[in-house]
């Protein structure tokens, strides 16, 4: 695998991740339900998975940079399966309305396997490591890689915005309702 076809694949995973960031989005805003605390945190562990790869698009494609979407990805999927146990019983109707038949926590979980199996087998291609001036760092990043990263920055800041008018400076509440800090 040569570096730019790495760089690639990273940039859609960066976009794939906006992309469920998007529809979270959607379902607080459009259907109205509010995220848990445990839900906040997947966002957050999602938001570090592409983190990681955004390292790789900045400063050239290296293991530690995968080890900040794989830690990231262990998170959340420690979070999402807290989340399911939580919700096991199959009296519990579980949190939040189910999409495709599934909560969207096991969605995250099943994001967040897929990602971690994608970095293992990302990581058997060695060539990507090698030193090119594909992969090294530079200051002459590509329009298409400029707007992924404005518009993670972009995703990062509204989860910022959202979760303070959610939680305020205090605890988030385990069954959200309504916005602390909006009238």
């Amino acid at each position: 695998m040569t570096p730019s076809l790495a760089t690639r694949i990273n940039s859609f995973a960066v976009l794939g991740i906006c992309g469920v960031l998007l529809g979270a989005y959607y379902i607080q805003f459009v259907e109205g339900e509010f995220p848990c605390p445990l839900c906040l945190l997947q966002r957050l562990a999602m938001l570090g998975v592409a983190f990681g790869a955004m390292l790789n698009l900045r400063f050239g494609i290296r293991t530690r940079h995968y080890g900040v979407s794989l830690l990231s990805a262990i998170f959340g999927a420690s979070v999402s399966i807290r989340q399911i146990l939580l919700h096991i019983d199959p009296s519990d109707t579980g949190y939040g309305s189910p999409i495709l038949g599934m909560h969207l926590y096991t969605w995250a979980f099943i994001i967040f396997a897929v990602v971690i199996l994608l970095i293992g087998i990302m990581m058997f291609f060695e060539t990507q490591f090698e030193e090119t001036k594909d992969n090294k760092s530079t200051q002459n990043l590509s329009l298409f890689i400029k707007a992924v990263f404005f518009f993670v920055v972009l995703i990062a800041a509204a989860n910022v915005a959202t979760t303070f008018f959610e939680c305020g400076f205090g605890q988030c509440p385990d069954n959200p309702t309504s916005y602390k800090e909006l009238p």
